[in-house]
């Protein structure tokens, strides 16, 4: 399928920083970063905790006109404010069309997400509620994995930008699976994904690009030779003789 994207390549202003030894410019992903070129369907951006992947994610997000703890860009909250700087020393190069849709999921935000909501739904109001975008059950009422699925589901509507970051973290593998699915849906609703994963089985999707982040910054890779999939399978074939080694390796 041959498509525009909305987001070409973000790129570092790297004469505008301060210091390359604080953070978050210290970090893998940012030290050595130039730009990177993103992907008309999906770009994966994976890498060890610690890395500065989710930190990478979040300063494009807000860049973009995001809320830094996830949302639309018209939710505009805060309970506790934590992202960096970054996303001042980005410069976003845009395509020629513009989303009608957008959103950030910030895993480890979610539930400040589905708080807000609730808020802004108790209030009083002529619009119809919030909730009934997300599938119309409030998202407390449901386990954290039904909540991700229904905000992908129901509020995901396609031809957005769609930025997600470990979206594996409530989902089971089957779920994950079942996201991958709705990726390809959205996709082919000329959607753009940027995505920070842990997960193989979502990294595994073919319509994309794979950033891995080590030591000396982002580059390239094919999904066999992500660590995330040898190390998965590696476990999976030998688990046996892994677990001895872990199991005995402090005695």
């Amino acid at each position: 399928m041959l498509k525009e994207q909305f987001i070409v390549e973000v790129a570092l202003k790297r004469v505008d920083i301060p210091s390359f030894s604080h953070y978050p410019f210290c970090l893998n992903a940012v030290h050595n970063l130039t730009s990177l070129q993103l992907h008309p369907s999906v770009t994966f951006i994976v890498g060890e905790n610690g890395s500065g992947k989710s930190t990478l994610l979040e300063a494009v997000a807000v860049a973009l006109g995001f809320n830094p703890e996830g949302g639309s860009k018209n939710f505009n909250f805060g309970t506790f404010s934590s992202h960096s700087e970054l996303h001042r020393y980005l410069r976003i190069s845009r395509g020629v069309r513009t989303p009608k849709d957008g959103y950030f999921l910030r895993a480890e935000s979610f539930f400040n997400v589905a708080t807000e909501i609730h808020k802004l739904d108790e209030e009083p109001a002529t619009a119809p509620p919030i909730i009934n975008s997300y599938g119309g059950k409030s998202l407390h009422a449901q386990s954290h994995g039904e909540s991700f699925l229904s905000l992908i589901y129901s509020r995901f509507g396609g031809n957005g930008i769609y930025i997600l970051d470990e979206p594996e973290a409530a989902l089971s593998p089957t779920k994950q699976m079942a996201l991958l699915t709705r990726i390809h849906d959205l996709v082919e609703q000329n959607s753009q994904f940027i995505i920070a994963t842990h997960s193989p089985i979502i990294m595994s999707y073919p319509d994309s690009i794979i950033y891995q982040i080590e030591e000396d910054g982002a580059a390239i890779t094919e999904y066999e030779k992500t660590e995330h999939y040898n190390t998965m399978r590696y476990f999976m074939n030998n688990y046996v003789k892994v677990l001895s080694i872990l199991m005995n390796s402090e005695k």
